[in-house]
């Protein structure tokens, strides 16, 4: 028998044609472009198999290069039990970063430095020294004049780690956009301390890469040692993988070329943490002799789903041509809702999920986090057991949520200045700082109220005067008053609105994020009935969160985010919050309508990414309003429609492409003119020169910095004009 034929017997694993000659692919550069649910894992593992069993390849000489630990955990796992004989000598399952750390290591060993983890277990050691969050916080402190809060704190550490993943120089830092203040000098400092602070070098994780990457380059001998130990080297979920990680793997294989990368550029949903998922569409220039192979066949959906998910991904230009297809058999359309309000979904899921009645198999999936506190809230209260792949309980200690419970608070005791200080430029008393450190200084009686202290002792012009008597007036008439009531005193009679709507303008917050905080809190008050029972159940939900994060067990529904849901299937999946302005985002939709196509089609992947982790039953629910406004469904659920009425492929984008045409008789309308070297005119970049072209894509370096936008794009809606008469 051949090996397949064995495999077929000893380890019950059938692979069709395609898988087949994937898996015996044994010398050379291969790109291995694998459909959703079309058995890449196994190809892949098989693989692995046939060079130890049918080429005699050593397991140490095969090294087997994954997303993420867990990835590498479950690859591990799932080799054991299909092939327990070869489990015992099995090849090296390891992250990226690990295999990095091992280069460092070797590195500064021989170099004789000396360094320190400050990130991860060894980095979170409460040993008095300071970790990555310690350091980023006080940097943050130093230049902004306060420490940052919960989502600033985030997005800086992003950038941080973005800025390193695309290997940016420092001279181009200015190019990456940020909205925290002072982000690339809070950057410059970070790298300075780094080095500086301590008798030795102190790294995070994303420093692992770069010095691996550094040293590769710089070390021969190096460099030569890690080429020599791998004779074959594998890479799982490459379209995730960023440019400095491509290139620690690219100079591991230059010598042999064995390279074999098993990616699917259609679910490439992390360019925001730096995957580089270019580096698939020119696999074939770093590898000129590459093969490219396909895995179509999709084995976990029914062909409704499967058809209208190949349609739709289609519509991305910046992509292999495939055409997944199932043999599976037709069930039910993909059902599309939409609900009069947003404060229905969580609601409406619920009911739904309770009529299903199988909670085990099904999935509720969402672009943000801050989607899955309602949708808890509503499972809890109807007493479905849930499993949260990524909670994130920061929302419980968020700064809106902390003020709410102040403004409770104060009601409780109207004499504590403490709390007072913490809240008093978030409603509309006009207090300033001078006046609220007066206050704390202040010996006065201790039972008068806190307004009736500052009006009595502080000097006040007349308008603060009457404006505090007014908010005096609103904290009275919150006692005993119903969680929900409250919170809408505090938001429009005390104005707490509008002091939200002032950060946001100063400080560059999100407005919906805010305010989508603010509703969220208003859904939980609904049912309750007194203040304490609202914080009691903010506290049971933020401990329950943490507790659905222990592992999934039988019988649970789970929650997620679309990005964290890539590589899951499920019976029932619902995806929820499917508007304009959440998927895509305002900023996607920007982007778009300036010609940059890159975003927008990263939102339609991970909106295919949701479509394919069902199995027999998909729901995409949007609605009609929410915080009082109208709001629009997501174009690409009107994209599903389209294609389930079996309209044309690609109509849907055309027409909303047609919608933003600007009427610009100087318009460049004939893709021909948009050759390398034509100077060219955007009415958001400015001028600027054509520097690559490649397929639909081109590179355009503008005044501040290059471009890379859409030729299809530009062309039907006009973006660009000549620079000069031509």
């Amino acid at each position: 028998m051949s090996f397949f034929e064995r495999m077929a017997v000893k380890a019950n694993v059938a692979l069709n044609e395609q898988q087949r000659q994937a898996a015996s692919h044994s010398e050379g550069p291969l790109l291995l472009l694998a459909s959703p649910g079309s058995g890449k894992t196994t190809t892949m593992l098989m693989r692995i198999a046939y060079l130890m069993e049918e080429k005699r390849v050593p397991a140490e000489r095969i090294k087997a290069v994954t997303f993420s630990k867990a990835s590498a955990e479950d690859m591990r796992a799932r080799f054991a039990r299909l092939f327990p004989s070869l489990s015992a000598n099995a090849p090296d399952f390891s992250t990226i970063h690990s295999l990095a750390f091992e280069i460092v290591r070797n590195h500064f060993r021989s170099r004789g430095v000396a360094y320190r983890i400050i990130e991860g277990r060894s980095g979170e050691e409460d040993d008095g020294r300071p970790n990555k969050p310690k350091i980023i916080r006080e940097l943050y402190r130093r230049a902004n004049g306060d420490y940052p809060p919960d989502d600033r704190m985030e997005e800086l550490t992003r950038y941080i780690g973005f800025v390193k993943n695309k290997l940016v120089p420092s001279d181009r830092l200015s190019q990456i956009k940020c909205d925290v203040p002072g982000a690339e000098k809070i950057y410059e400092e970070y790298e300075r301390y780094k080095r500086t602070a301590e008798d030795r070098l102190l790294i995070d994780f994303d420093d692992m890469l770069t010095e691996a990457d550094a040293a590769l380059s710089a070390d021969a001998s190096l460099l030569a040692k890690f080429q020599s130990r791998f004779d074959y080297v594998m890479t799982d979920e490459s379209q995730d993988t960023s440019l400095v990680q491509h290139e620690i793997v690219e100079k591991l294989v230059r010598k042999h070329g064995n390279l074999w990368a098993v990616a699917d550029d259609d679910q490439s949903i992390y360019g925001w943490r730096g995957a580089e998922p270019a580096y698939l569409l020119d696999f074939k220039t770093k590898h000129p002799h590459a093969s490219v192979l396909l895995l179509e066949q999709n084995y976990r959906s029914t062909s409704n789903i499967v058809d209208v998910a190949n349609r739709f991904i289609k519509r991305n230009r910046n992509r292999y041509d495939k055409n997944m297809f199932t043999e599976n058999s037709s069930k039910e359309d993909i059902a599309v809702t939409v609900l009069p309000d947003y404060r229905y979904q969580a609601k409406y899921v619920t009911e739904k999920i309770i009529d299903d009645g199988e909670l085990g198999d099904t999935a509720i999936l969402y672009r943000n986090n801050s989607s899955s506190i309602l949708l808890m809230n509503a499972l809890d209260r109807a007493g479905i057991p849930f499993y949260m792949r990524d909670g994130d309980a920061r929302f419980f200690s968020h700064w809106v949520v902390e003020d709410v419970l102040n403004f409770m608070r104060l009601t409780f005791n109207d004499r504590r200045t403490d709390i007072l200080q913490r809240i008093h430029l978030k409603f509309g008393g006009y207090i300033s700082k001078k006046q609220m450190e007066q206050l704390l200084e202040l010996k006065a009686d201790p039972d008068d109220s806190v307004f009736d202290r500052l009006v009595k002792h502080i000097p006040l012009r007349e308008y603060q005067g009457k404006a505090l008597t007014a908010c005096k007036a609103a904290f009275r008439s919150m006692q005993g008053a119903e969680p929900l009531t409250a919170i809408r005193i505090i938001r429009d009679n005390l104005g707490y609105d509008k002091a939200i709507d002032k950060s946001c303008e100063r400080m560059g917050y999100r407005k919906e994020t805010l305010f989508g905080i603010l509703h969220a809190l208003e859904e939980i008050a609904e049912p309750l009935e007194t203040m304490e029972q609202f914080a009691a159940r903010l506290k049971f939900l933020e401990g329950r969160m943490k507790q659905s994060k222990g592992g999934k067990e039988a019988g649970t529904v789970t929650l997620s985010t679309l990005h964290s849901a890539k590589g899951l299937e499920f019976a029932r999946v619902y995806v929820v919050d499917l508007i304009e302005g959440v998927l895509p985002s305002a900023d996607d939709v920007r982007k778009w309508e300036a010609g940059d196509a890159e975003d927008m089609e990263e939102a339609a992947r991970l909106f295919y990414v949701g479509m394919t982790r069902a199995k027999r039953r998909l729901e995409l629910i949007s609605y009609a309003r929410k915080e009082g406004e109208p709001v629009k469904p997501s174009r690409f659920v009107e994209d599903v429609r389209r294609l389930q009425r079996d309209e044309p492929a690609g109509r849907a984008a055309e027409a909303g492409l047609q919608r933003f045409v600007p009427e610009n008789p100087n318009a460049i309308l004939d893709s021909s003119r948009l050759v390398v070297g034509a100077k060219v005119r955007h009415a958001v970049f400015g001028d600027g020169e054509i520097v690559l072209t490649l397929g639909d894509s081109m590179d355009i370096r503008f005044r501040k910095e290059t471009k890379r936008l859409s030729v299809n794009i530009c062309v039907q809606m006009g973006l660009l004009e000549p620079a000069t008469a031509e």
